[in-house]
């Protein structure tokens, strides 16, 4: 996509952002949020935390965007702050986790929606059906996707809109705020529940550095890259802290608790049965813009991994028309495995874990950016530097220990799990990223 005529501005990429970061979070993590804490404060403080948190990314990511503006997001960024093995490790957590099981976990709740509406729905071979049609119409053409992507992007924003304006002035009572208010404790904040819970949502606002991945094919990205990472972020933080007030103001936590369904639940709640079965469906088309955006984003990683590597060279092929077809069904075959395991909710925390952990790396690596290139051209720079990077490395560090303290616990003090399969599948998809990263220095060699 050499032409300029052909790449994206300032509205595309914010909508692939938008699209990427409002998905199956924000309609499903509550319910498990609720596990830990049923506080109508500290559920708000959370998604305030996790808005912060991305926030604060992104502001970095502009930053490293525009002083590196090559497709592949923390693949790029990494591979030239620290080294290429680090780059790699990312790359391949994009391709195995980043992308495709996101994908995979949307197109599992799209089909929970629909058969909770219908039950006769066969949720595997639905999930298969979205995950197949979408695929298809991103392999065929680069501008037939942009352009279906922009379309489903602003009907899911004009939807949620919808909910919230219609939530509030509808609800029938305010549940468990005055609760909440003579409850509350400072204390909870810095709960192992709160740190766990905030991994949750970090996976609902995972996306805020979609337009990173694709800076090859975003027209003047030095300028549009940080404006669509920080408009985009600003947004969906607004939106999702109004949403899920709506979500705890009008329904029970008893009744979200554990539940995937929670936009459904709400709507019934809100609207009555027959119309929250419309909104319910309503969400479930929601769902595609997420699983179109992040089909179109992941192979973009893969494709730039497969021109830098021998033994990932098939994913760099392109299409006639411009698409990484290879890669995009190569992450197709992936989701395809994820969905037909069905295991939702440790999906979620090992997706979560496996990117905060290298969003912290690239965050954290503006530090070793700026010391080791410091001639480098940075048409942006990033604001409250050095101070918000070390928010963000900060509560993300918080977070990931406890997730993988409370997995110690579950395995080896309650019993309640076997073995610590989160822990143990994050450090697994490393170990195998580093063996296929050496492998290929083998066939250099050879």
């Amino acid at each position: 996509m050499s032409d300029k005529k052909n790449k994206f501005g300032l509205w595309t990429s914010s909508a692939f952002v938008i699209a990427n970061m409002i998905g199956t979070g924000v309609f499903t993590s509550l319910g498990f949020q609720l596990m830990t804490t049923t506080n109508f404060i500290s559920i708000m403080l959370l998604w305030l935390f996790g808005g912060i948190i991305a926030l604060c990314g992104a502001l970095v990511y502009g930053e490293l965007g525009a002083a590196m503006p090559r497709s592949g997001g923390e693949y790029h960024y990494l591979s030239q702050i620290y080294h290429p093995f680090v780059g790699f490790l990312s790359g391949w957590a994009s391709l195995i986790v980043g992308f495709a099981a996101p994908v995979a976990l949307a197109c599992m709740a799209l089909s929970s929606y629909v058969s909770q509406v219908w039950p006769g729905v066969n949720t595997e071979w639905l999930a298969i059906a979205i995950l197949t049609v979408v695929t298809l119409v991103h392999s065929y053409d680069v501008k037939i996707g942009g352009g279906m992507q922009n379309i489903f992007t602003w009907f899911k924003v004009a939807v949620i809109i919808l909910f919230i304006v219609l939530g509030f002035i509808m609800i029938p009572q305010y549940h468990g705020v005055g609760e909440a208010v003579s409850t509350f404790s400072v204390k909870d904040v810095f709960s192992s529940g709160f740190a766990i819970s905030l991994i949750w949502v970090y996976y609902a606002y995972s996306g805020w550095n979609a337009s990173a991945y694709m800076a090859n094919e975003i027209d003047n990205p030095h300028r549009t890259l940080p404006r669509s990472l920080l408009i985009s972020t600003l947004f969906v933080t607004v939106l999702y802290i109004l949403l899920n007030a709506v979500f705890m103001l009008s329904t029970p936590a008893a009744d979200m608790t554990g539940k995937i369904e929670i936009g459904l639940i709400c709507a019934q709640n809100i609207f009555g049965t027959r119309f929250g079965n419309v909104m319910g469906i309503l969400i479930a088309v929601m769902l595609v813009s997420s699983i179109s955006s992040m089909v179109f984003l992941g192979p973009r990683v893969s494709q730039v991994m497969g021109e830098d590597y021998k033994i990932l060279s098939f994913l760099s092929f392109k299409s006639k028309r411009g698409t990484p077809a290879i890669a995009i069904w190569f992450q197709f075959l992936i989701s395809f495995l994820l969905i037909i395991t069905d295991s939702f909710s440790l999906v979620t925390k090992y997706t979560g874990v496996i990117l905060s952990l290298f969003a912290l790396l690239t965050v954290a690596g503006v530090y070793v950016h700026r010391k080791r290139f410091p001639d480098a051209v940075r048409p942006y720079k990033t604001w409250g530097y050095p101070v918000v990077p070390a928010i963000f490395c900060l509560l993300i560090i918080w977070s990931i220990v406890y997730l993988v303290h409370d997995d110690y616990v579950k395995t080896f003090v309650t019993g309640e799990q076997k073995c610590m399969m989160m822990t143990l599948m994050s450090a697994g998809t490393l170990l195998l990223g580093a063996l296929v990263y050496l492998l290929n220095k083998f066939l250099n060699k050879k």
